[in-house]
Order: structure tokens, then sequence, then C-alpha cells
């Protein structure tokens, strides 16, 4: 067995984006934004400049439970 390879392979999440997330909510992108800028939701900057930002489905679970319930 290859060293880097795993013996085991977990199937990649789909990270969201900024609209899907808003669109799950029924709220604005902006609000959004000010949530993660805030840190109430964790997100992850993404390629070589950081301008893409995703969001892990399980971080806006817990976004979800901690303030939209």
């Amino acid at each position: 067995m290859n060293a880097n390879r795993s013996a085991i392979q977990r199937p990649a999440r789909a990270l969201l984006t900024i609209r899907e997330v808003a669109e799950l909510d029924g709220c604005s992108e902006k609000t959004i934004r000010r949530a993660i800028t805030a840190g109430l939701l964790e997100a992850v900057r993404l390629g070589p400049s950081g301008r893409l930002v995703r969001i892990d489905p399980a971080a806006h679970a817990a976004y979800r439970a901690a303030f939209r319930a």
C-alpha cells in the first residue's frame, strides 16, 4: 500500500456558497457575510487570493442551531 494513500477514502462534502446559505436561510447574502465577519458563522477562504468564500454544511448547521432557532 502506498504510504500517501489511506486505506479508507472519505467522500468529499460539497461546500456551500454564500448565495446557497442565504437561500437556505431565507435571508440576504449581506446578512450571511455579516455573520461570517462577526465570527458567528465559520467559513473558509479558497483560491490564491482567498476571495472565494465557502461554508461547510456542518458549520452552517451549527450556525442555524445557535442563532436561527
